[in-house]
């Protein structure tokens, strides 16, 4: 396991491939549209689910609430983050033909602040450049960069890295196969490609942290203990 430390610490992110079966990642997403239409039922439609992106399933599923502390995810997160992890929240992020944008070049941090996080996006279908995984620059994760808030935001990306911060010769996309882990720090760069195929690209995105560091209390949070 010590290949994803050396990894992690190196490049901001490492891959843990086939991590979840093709059977449990479809299980995944059923579970992701039968809670989804449960909240729309309950609460109304068009308020939860917008660009594609939907926020808080352990709130609302006890399958996600499992998989929040799921054996194969503790295992690298132990690596990386040490032996007391906590999880805060997750969210899908659904992209198909209606909801086939790109998403711009950003770190993580500037919206939560605090003790640097880890996300782990789990690949609920195979990605690839053409219908929009993730693309990252490797070794960018030292620091905090100013981010910009532009007139013209779309999609829910109302904070992003200027064009010039990004090196494209050092851009590296990350094609995965469905059931496939990306387990990056939350000052990476990265963004993902459109989708351009009118298919699915659904992905799991779960944020995770040092529970000794301390933190501001964040409202989205939904704290679970993982390792520890």
């Amino acid at each position: 396991m010590t290949r994803f430390k050396e990894q992690y610490d190196r490049d901001g992110y490492v891959i843990a491939e086939n991590m979840f079966s093709i059977e449990e990642v479809a299980a995944f997403k059923q579970e992701i549209r039968d809670t989804l239409a449960k909240v729309e039922e309950r609460e109304g439609s068009g308020k939860h689910f917008t660009h594609g992106v939907y926020v808080g399933l352990a709130l609302q599923s006890e399958m996600f609430r499992k998989l929040a502390a799921d054996s194969r995810i503790a295992a690298v997160l132990r690596e990386v983050i040490g032996d007391q992890v906590l999880f805060l929240s997750d969210k899908v992020v659904a992209k198909d033909a209606s909801k086939d944008f790109a998403s711009p070049w950003h770190q993580d941090w500037p919206y939560w602040k605090g003790s640097n996080k880890v996300s782990v996006w789990i690949a609920l279908d195979d990605a690839f450049p053409e219908n929009g995984c993730l693309k990252m620059v490797p070794g960018s994760h030292r620091s905090a960069v100013d981010h910009v808030n532009p007139d013209d935001a779309s999609e829910g990306f109302v904070s992003r890295l200027r064009p010039e911060d990004i090196d494209e010769s050092k851009v590296v996309a990350i094609p995965a196969k469905a059931g496939t882990a990306v387990i990056f720090h939350d000052l990476t760069f990265h963004a993902s490609y459109p989708n351009v195929t009118g298919k699915d690209r659904w992905a799991l995105i779960s944020t995770y942290k040092d529970a000794r560091e301390p933190d501001p209390e964040y409202g989205w949070a939904n704290p679970i203990q993982v390792v520890g």
